[in-house]
């Protein structure tokens, strides 16, 4: 009676977890989505056409200078998801305080989010600047200690938008975070490099003369670097002991194996699969983060209102329900740039209905509990209302169907890149598929078989971590199941 030996009561997230560990099927899912990660974080130093250390050899063999190309040339990008993964994960992982693991995923996520789009609005602010024709603006992309007041400017701007957000949590905790997101933006943008520095045929052919000598990384070809004497190579062939690299034989370069074979213009087919990890990941995680917001925002607007509110942006919810995602890319391939961040945002803004939907039925059945009454009673604002007590209450579905929206996000930027229509000067999984048979009209297997594995792996993965998450939160289920 007293509750002596009495086990407390789980969580509902850690009843769930404990749910989903339960399904081998997720978990095995679940590992190759963390090799996925591994490889999009770190593909830069596992696969690179530049040496990660470049000594320059005298008449007389010694060490004359010392220079790091790979390292002056890793973006701002790649610091930061370097950073964020080597303090972050432990830091979850192994952190204590108040916060919780969940809480320490979310101020990583969102401190990761605030640098990212600090890094991504000051690069669009130097390029508005270079072309804009005015030549105050342009000066200042040409001082000698760079171009900082647009960085400084965008990184203000992105801890301004940070700290509206609406959260649970206090301005005057959240401060010292954003403040500490923003300076890592700035200096990375500001200081990281992100150029080719070296010529890598020109290094190949000093370090066999011996006038240089080079560290390479483990996979010494980056995702564009291509050679068109080493077109078709089957997997596991030394370069030296192809014919047309023959001239290779004894140096460093030519002891090299290509692993998975190369490609139809002379590119690594492992290199690329572990640099199109990246995009494979940032554009479902960017597309399906945008339509969450999106679709989360305007469902908590019509599921709480109700009325002419619902009525109204429900008629704008079947409008884009019936815009096809796919044709609309493909339509803006041809008018639009080709990169990553346009693709994001029309996937994130024609994919945000489902969301908006789940929203909504959680909000309508949610908006006359005791709670949020008590909560309008109370004086709080319609701000505070939706998003800090009935978003927690109401988020569940949205975030099984975000597992399913990346999945699918995966597979739109596979059959654009497929059709020829994906991100210029991007390594893609699509983009190697269609090229099993389009440069020599004969079948290349290991050009359909590695990267269709991959997709294959990647959409099958996010599916049934989808599923055992919608099975461990659904209590009918949990019912049926006993």
């Amino acid at each position: 009676m007293r509750g002596i030996g009495a086990q407390e009561a789980k969580g509902f997230w850690a009843d769930a977890w404990d749910r989903v560990r339960r399904r081998p099927g997720a978990m095995l899912g679940m590992a190759w989505i963390a090799v996925m990660g591994f490889f999009a974080v770190f593909a830069p130093l596992i696969a690179n056409a530049h040496p990660i250390r470049l000594e320059r050899l005298g008449a007389d063999g010694q060490v004359v200078s010392v220079e790091w190309p790979l390292l002056a040339y890793l973006s701002p990008t790649d610091w930061l998801l370097m950073i964020a993964t080597a303090f972050g994960v432990p830091w979850i992982f192994l952190g204590s305080g108040r916060l919780g693991r969940a809480g320490r995923i979310g101020v990583l996520i969102g401190l990761s989010m605030q640098a990212g789009a600090t890094i991504v609005l000051a690069a669009l602010l130097i390029w508005a600047a270079e072309g804009s024709g005015i030549e105050s603006l342009e000066r200042l992309t040409r001082l000698d200690a760079g171009p900082w007041p647009l960085i400084l400017c965008s990184a203000v701007v992105v801890a301004a938008l940070a700290s509206a957000v609406p959260v649970a949590t206090s301005l005057s905790r959240r401060i010292v975070p954003i403040v500490g997101a923003a300076t890592l933006g700035f200096v990375l943008s500001w200081l990281a490099g992100g150029q080719t520095l070296v010529n890598h045929e020109q290094v190949i052919l000093d370090e066999a003369a011996g006038k240089v000598r080079a560290t390479w990384t483990l996979i010494p070809w980056s995702s564009q670097y291509t050679r068109s004497d080493m077109v078709g190579i089957p997997p596991g062939t030394r370069v030296a002991d192809w014919e047309k690299t023959a001239s290779f034989k004894g140096t460093p370069f030519g002891e090299r194996r290509v692993l998975l074979g190369t490609d139809a213009i002379g590119g690594d087919v492992l290199g690329q699969m572990l640099w199109a990890c990246r995009l494979s990941i940032s554009i479902g995680l960017v597309s399906t983060g945008i339509s969450v917001v999106l679709g989360v925002t305007i469902g908590a607007l019509m599921g709480f209102f109700g009325g002419w509110v619902d009525l109204l942006l429900y008629r704008v919810v079947e409008i884009f329900m019936s815009v096809p995602t796919l044709f609309v890319l493909i339509v803006a391939a041809g008018v639009l740039p080709r990169n990553t961040y346009v693709m994001m945002a029309i996937i994130g803004f024609f994919s945000w209905t489902g969301a908006a939907r789940f929203t909504r039925a959680e909000f309508l059945k949610l908006r006359k509990m005791d709670f949020v009454q008590a909560a309008q009673a109370a004086g709080l604002p319609v701000r505070a209302v939706l998003f800090r007590h009935m978003l927690p209450n109401g988020i569940t579905p949205v975030l099984v169907d975000a597992s399913f929206a990346i999945a699918a996000a995966i597979t739109i930027e596979a059959t654009l890149s497929f059709l020829g229509l994906g991100p210029d000067g991007q390594a893609s999984w699509g983009k190697l598929l269609s090229s099993a048979t389009a440069a020599t009209g004969t079948f290349v297997w290991w050009l359909a078989v590695f990267p269709g594995l991959a997709i294959f792996l990647s959409v099958l993965s996010y599916n049934m971590l989808g599923e055992a998450m919608r099975d461990a939160i659904d209590p009918k289920l949990r019912k049926a199941a006993h």
